[in-house]
């Protein structure tokens, strides 16, 4: 199975995108499933239509390799970091653009990591229902929870669509450089596009988790939250982004598959689609 059920397969050499499943969800706190997200998004995409309607090209012409799922390593967060991290690397070194199919959120850091180290001046746009901006959950700084505030550590941090956080991370918000959207600036202003994306410019990753969709149109999250986006909302925001920016890699993470309902999956699928057509444009 590669993204996009492309045959015959398109070699790392040739690709601009390597896409990398993650399926790891050790840390996490309410509905556990993100460790089967990776392949349900491929396999989805399996039954996509590779012409693009809104952009009238076939994006995966640009080449599209899939890596085999990355292997787990159960020791803990800190250590499935590390293996992110070298994983990513790799990429980079070759110049293709890392795309990675989480899993739970934690695995973003490794990524952002990777390319910091490349890209010095990197900023991150995060799109979440939750701020995980916290220091330290259950033990871990490396939790999912805790996943936006070490990646605040290492470079700038954008995020939108949040609507659920804890009191330690309004406190840290109100006091730290981060910039936080939520979702209601989203629904109810006019020009929320032009607030979010103002001062946004060079060299960006972009971290999606799923939960960022309201879960009318998105169940398949581990922590759902009401009041989320919706797909054009979110489809403004990446184009807005692919145009105005140099996308240096994403994600797409915590989906947590229902049996039964592929709805989720396809779009996740589609959404990955969609985005890498707006990097090619």
């Amino acid at each position: 199975m590669n993204f996009g059920g492309i045959y015959p397969s398109c070699l790392l050499r040739d690709a601009k995108f390597a896409v990398i499943p993650v399926p790891y969800d050790l840390t996490s706190t309410y509905q556990p499933g993100s460790r089967r997200g990776p392949m349900a998004i491929i396999e989805a995409s399996g039954n996509m239509e590779l012409y693009d309607e809104e952009l009238k090209k076939e994006t995966y012409l640009c080449g599209i390799n899939t890596a085999e799922p990355l292997n787990v390593d159960a020791r803990g967060p800190r250590n499935m970091v590390s293996l992110v991290r070298k994983k990513i690397a790799r990429i980079v070194a070759l110049n293709k653009i890392p795309v990675m199919l989480g899993g739970e959120h934690s695995v973003s850091l490794g990524a952002v990591q990777a390319l910091a180290e490349k890209y010095p001046r990197l900023t991150v746009v995060q799109l979440d229902a939750h701020a995980d901006l916290r220091d330290n959950y259950q033990n871990s700084p490396y939790s999912h929870a805790c996943v936006a505030r070490r990646i605040a550590e290492i470079c700038p941090v954008i995020q939108a669509g949040i609507r659920s956080m804890s009191k330690e991370e309004a406190e840290y918000l109100s006091k730290s450089k981060v910039k936080s959207f939520s979702a209601d600036l989203i629904l109810d202003n006019k020009d929320w596009l032009e607030k979010i994306c103002k001062n946004l410019r060079g060299d960006v990753y972009v971290s999606i988790d799923l939960d960022v969709f309201d879960p009318s149109i998105m169940p398949s999250t581990g922590t759902p939250e009401p009041g989320g986006l919706y797909w054009n909302q979110v489809l403004r925001l990446l184009k807005k982004i692919a145009q105005i920016c140099d996308i240096r890699g994403f994600d797409v993470v915590e989906l947590a598959p229902l049996p039964g309902i592929v709805a989720p999956d396809f779009l996740a699928a589609k959404l990955v689609y969609r985005f890498m057509g707006y990097i090619t444009e």
